[in-house]
């Protein structure tokens, strides 16, 4: 029989100081989401890669700057506690829509599409085994490990001082990817 001292119950909590000094800052989770939405379900990046043309290719890396820009600005503005991980499912999810749509239905890829029906696969396209696939691996996968990360709370203060200066360099992102866009199509 061994002595106790200290009875443990097993249960942990999030306030604990050495999980929160180990999970990932929010700002992390931005960039991750930002940088898969922008790399991975560009499919004007994918179609400008695989024709091997330097100047298509490097116009299609200026969007995607610009692009990924764009969604962190959207997500440092929902960037606290609660509406982080269910806005950056809810961009996931809709950019793999829009990437199997414009794949399947083999759209021009452009940065402004015309109407809501060049955007989203329809209602019977959903049930492509493609689609599914396409909105498995680049929506729903990444959605899930989202939302088993676990994040750093930052106090409110702190919070808001990270999300201003994520948005400021998102869109700085936003102009250098413009910038650089409206250089190369010159």
């Amino acid at each position: 029989m061994s002595l106790k001292l200290f009875r443990s119950t097993g249960y942990s909590t999030m306030l604990m100081p050495g999980e929160a000094r180990l999970a990932p800052r929010p700002a992390r989770a931005v960039v991750a989401v930002s940088a898969w939405i922008a790399l991975a379900c560009n499919v004007g990046l994918w179609r400008s890669a695989v024709q091997l043309d330097a100047l298509s290719l490097a116009l299609a890396l200026a969007q995607s700057l610009a692009l990924a820009g764009g969604v962190a600005a959207l997500l440092f503005v929902l960037c606290w506690r609660r509406t982080l991980k269910p806005a950056g499912s809810l961009l996931l999810v809709l950019a793999a829509a829009s990437a199997a749509s414009t794949w399947l239905h083999r759209l021009p890829s452009r940065l402004l599409p015309a109407g809501p029906e060049q955007v989203f696969p329809g209602w019977a396209a959903l049930l492509d085994w493609r689609v599914g696939t396409l909105l498995l691996v680049l929506g729903l996968l990444p959605a899930l490990a989202l939302w088993h990360t676990p994040l750093r709370r930052l106090t409110g203060p702190a919070q808001f001082k990270a999300n201003l200066s994520g948005m400021a360099a998102a869109g700085a992102l936003v102009a250098s990817g413009l910038l650089l866009a409206w250089v190369l199509g010159r």
